[in-house]
């Protein structure tokens, strides 16, 4: 914890003279999606509250946002923790992401498309799967799929998803061997990437559509070895 702390001492400047707990709550929404504090991890309020330099009541009020956001969780008498998501909360995530995710591109409208963002998260997931580094493939993956989603120019769904985005990374803390989750969809989003390059959309819905289904099975396999149905 005491390195986590010290990390998380560095994000005081992040809060400048206006310090609000939706600030503090980005803050620690980005660590935990870092991994800093990882599932089932108590977090205690004097330790963060002074990293940060922030009051106890900010920073229950940045606790309770996140915990409607799914990714705390207060358990009386005990405090609160980071969320240890179930097999039935990945399969909502997932069923959420394939409504979404494969309206979008169907929704798109005539090509030409901007891929820019697409193709700098294709490319950010080659560069780290060279330098060996599956934790940044993973986090390349998550970018695709969000400048996947701000295709459709709405800043209601990207904030539905950046939860479920954020969500889906406590499911990812937990697996063992995150090549072996991660290294399969550089080859997809490249190709999903394509597709939308040459105005197919229906081929991009399609290897979407395939990809999450594939990409379910392969988390909840994890989930059922790790920590099984109870979460």
């Amino acid at each position: 914890m005491a390195e986590q702390l010290t990390g998380l001492a560095d994000d005081r400047a992040l809060l400048g003279r206006t310090s609000t707990a939706e600030r503090v709550s980005d803050i620690l929404r980005s660590r935990i999606a870092e991994g800093y504090f990882p599932p089932g991890t108590r977090l205690s309020e004097d330790s963060i509250g002074g990293a940060l330099g922030v009051s106890r009541n900010t920073l229950r009020e940045s606790f309770r946002l996140l915990t409607h956001e799914r990714l705390l969780i207060h358990e009386l008498n005990r405090g609160v923790f980071v969320r240890v998501l179930t097999v039935e909360d990945v399969e909502d995530i997932y069923r959420t992401r394939a409504l979404v995710e494969c309206a979008v591109v169907r929704g798109l409208g005539e090509p030409p498309y901007g891929l820019e963002g697409l193709a700098g998260a294709v490319e950010d997931g080659r560069r780290a799967a060279r330098e060996g580094d599956w934790k940044a493939v993973g986090t390349a993956n998550i970018h695709f799929h969000r400048e996947l989603v701000a295709l459709a120019g709405s800043e209601r769904t990207d904030e539905l998803m950046r939860s479920v985005f954020a969500e889906l990374r406590l499911a990812f803390h937990v697996v063992d061997d995150p090549r072996r989750l991660h290294e399969p969809y550089i080859a997809r989003n490249a190709e999903i990437l394509a597709a939308l390059e040459t105005g197919e959309r229906e081929t991009a819905e399609r290897l979407l559509a395939v990809y999450l289904e594939n990409s379910l099975k392969r988390v909840v396999e994890v989930y059922l070895r790790r920590v099984g149905d109870e979460g």
